[in-house]
């Protein structure tokens, strides 16, 4: 049976400050890098070792992989990077603290926005400052896989092709896997592997830092889900 860890990015400065993020590649705060050195201490606690990290193209979920294995003495354990596992992108919302877009569109505009399975925010051009388009990141990309804003429905379709092609042969293969991400990339997986539901989805939080520990069996079949701390 394989293990399969996710863990949310600690929190960042712009969690610290309320602003919408997405793609934009904000630090941990204080906080937040307590928060991943944390995690690695659970995960030594409970004694899991583990065989490939996958992470997103973000410094936060970066330092977050490496602050934790570094915890558990794990930080020598080959380490995938992919765009494929990046945050939800939001848009020209990103940027914008979120209290003020509220009071500016209306709680319920931002509600769905932010929770709406299906509902793109306000989009990027590709002109538009901040376009992922401009970050050579993404140089590699079809212009058109790089997106001006997405919801979680296009963040799933973007996340598990990856997870087809490489997280869960892995799995199959009876490796203990690591996942360092984000709330809407790790939500669209947990969705895929736990099938839950469209209106279900919109309820699931992932606290900043939290390691979430699933036993797979040799199906991907979910045998057990245990969030530490």
């Amino acid at each position: 049976m394989a293990k399969l860890v996710f863990i949310r990015h600690g929190q960042s400065e712009w969690n610290l400050s309320n602003q919408f993020t997405g793609w934009v590649d904000v630090d941990l705060s204080e906080e937040g890098v307590k928060q991943a050195k944390n995690a690695g201490k659970l995960l030594k606690a409970e004694g899991i070792e583990f065989d490939q990290a996958y992470t997103s193209v973000l410094t936060r979920a970066i330092k977050t992989l490496h602050y934790a294995l570094e915890e558990c003495g794990q930080l020598w354990i080959p380490e995938t990077k992919t765009w494929r596992l990046n945050e939800r992108h939001y848009g020209a919302l990103q940027g914008l603290n979120k209290a003020e877009t509220a009071e500016k569109y209306g709680d319920e505009q931002v509600h769905i926005w932010r929770r709406s399975y299906d509902t793109l925010p306000p989009l990027l051009k590709e002109t538009d400052e901040g376009s992922a388009a401009k970050d050579r990141r993404y140089s590699h990309l079809d212009p058109r896989a790089v997106p001006g804003g997405e919801n979680l429905k296009v963040t799933l379709e973007r996340v598990i092709p990856f997870w087809e092609d490489q997280i869960a042969p892995d799995l199959i293969d009876g490796k203990n896997v690591i996942i360092a991400a984000h709330g809407n990339s790790l939500r669209a997986l947990t969705k895929y592997i736990e099938d839950i539901s469209d209106d279900d989805i919109m309820n699931l939080e992932m606290a900043t830092g939290q390691p979430v520990v699933y036993d797979l069996d040799e199906h991907l079949n979910v045998k057990s889900k245990n969030k530490l701390g």
